[in-house]
Parts: structure tokens; sequence; C-alpha cells
């Protein structure tokens, strides 16, 4: 036990499930129901955004066409394990995020006129809270029982050429999902320790 798994509200199962046991599957088994991918959706949606903004757009790619195509764009080492997952997730932001704000903050709608007026924040914003997102995805996948190997080494302009043409969305994240398949870690990587990246002011 740890001073995690000491103070948590949650059961040191589902410590270890979500933060202290969970690492990045390379091989996945299993299936992903359409059921527990809206779940994974359900659970991330709550997580905190700048002003409730939810820019993060999910793209489940289950046809087999669609799959070929993603993987298509993924580097060399990421193209076997997205092929064979039982779902992957497609992570990007919508680039007209503020155009919905009536729906996230309806009854604050004044700051909008400053993405409005500036492309290069509103893309900024769009982006970091997408990442944001994309962090209580991972977590809710894993809270669900599944592990999740979320990927960058892609050609994203490419992968939205084919998936986003229009320009309404930008891609940042494919995530593979599923049950761990056979090997699918290697060693456990070393992480940094409190003292190593925490002071107090």
């Amino acid at each position: 036990m740890t001073i995690a798994h000491e103070e948590a509200v949650i059961d040191a199962a589902a410590v270890d499930a979500i933060f202290a046991e969970a690492r990045t599957a390379n091989s996945f088994a299993g299936e992903v129901t359409d059921e527990q991918a809206r779940a994974i959706y359900e659970l991330t949606k709550f997580g905190p955004t700048a002003f409730n903004s939810q820019p993060l757009r999910v793209t489940y790619v289950r046809s087999d066409e669609a799959r070929a195509k993603l993987v298509d764009h993924l580097s060399r080492g990421n193209q076997a394990k997205t092929a064979s997952a039982p779902l992957v997730a497609l992570l990007s932001y919508d680039t007209d995020w503020q155009g919905q704000w009536d729906k996230f903050l309806p009854e604050y709608g004044a700051p909008k006129a400053m993405y409005d007026d500036n492309a290069d924040l509103a893309a900024a914003t769009g982006n970091n809270n997408a990442h944001l997102q994309a962090g209580y995805f991972i977590l809710a996948v894993r809270s669900l029982g599944f592990a999740a190997g979320p990927m960058t080494g892609a050609d994203f302009a490419a992968i939205d050429a084919e998936f986003f043409p229009n320009g309404d969305q930008k891609s940042f994240l494919v995530v593979n999902i599923g049950q761990p398949g056979p090997d699918a870690w290697g060693a456990a990587k070393p992480k940094f320790s409190y003292d190593d990246v925490v002071r107090t002011v």
C-alpha cells in the first residue's frame, strides 16, 4: 500500500486499475461493445475544462475500411497493434468549439467574443482542453476494466485529410482499446518521485 492507496476515497483495487498498476498496452484481445464505448464517453464528459468547453471529439474506428485508412497513416511500429485492437478511438478537437457556447455555457456568454476575435487563442484553447479531456478518456477506459494504448506516432495532417476533410476537426491522438493481449507489456518504466517534481512555495 502507498499513501495514495491510503488517502484515496476509492478502494485499492480501483486505485490500481486506474492509476498504480495501469500501463499502456501494446497488444489487445477481447471485444468492446457499443454500450461500453458509449460508457467511456459518458465518464469522460464529467472532467473539468475551461468554461466547460468540451472541445474533444471522438471517432470510433470500427469498419475494416476506416481501420485500414487509419493504419496507413500510423508510424510503422504502431500499425499492427492498431490493426488488431478490438476498438480504436481517434481523438480530435472541434475547430469551432466556441460556436457551441450556447450549449455548454448558456448563462455566461461574454468570454466567447475573445475567442471569436482571436483564431490562435481559440485553436490553442480547443487543443489544450481536448488534450485534458483525452486524459479523462484514458482513465475512463481503465475504469471500465480495459487497457488503453494511446499513441501520437502518426501523420495527423494526413489523418485529418482522410477523416476530417472539411477542417472541422483536428486529430491529435489514437487510442487502442481492449483487454490486454499476449505480451501486452514490456518492463515497467521508471516514474519520477514526488520529490523530483513537486515543490511547495
